[in-house]
């Protein structure tokens, strides 16, 4: 019965993080600038990529894989959004436009 139970939750996990990865993937797609494009990675592109990392951890059967799967998930949940923001100054500052559908540029000089 518990070999049961991990299974499906091995099998959400992977699914749900597969599902996080190709929203991520159509948002880089199909949104119109790089800074909606990069929201869409780092956001949808972490949650999916820790969800499959843990799934992995799970599937293993093994505390210590577990624990380093777990340890890489938190590792990209404190790194991801930092390089986003940083990327995202940086295209800022070297003068990359907002979309057309921007409503406004709370970095811009006045």
């Amino acid at each position: 019965m518990m070999d049961y139970a991990v299974a499906l939750a091995v099998t959400f996990l992977l699914l749900a993080g597969s599902s996080f990865a190709l929203v991520a993937a159509l948002g880089i797609v199909r949104l119109p600038d790089l800074y909606t494009r990069m929201h869409a990675a780092s956001k949808a592109g972490t949650v999916g990529s820790g969800m499959l990392l843990v799934a992995a951890g799970i599937a293993s059967g093994e505390v210590a894989v577990f624990a380093r799967a777990l340890a890489g998930f938190v590792f990209f949940l404190l790194t991801a959004p930092v390089a986003a923001h940083l990327l995202a100054k940086a295209a800022h500052q070297t003068g990359y436009r907002l979309g057309p559908q921007s409503v406004r540029d709370d970095l811009v000089e006045r």
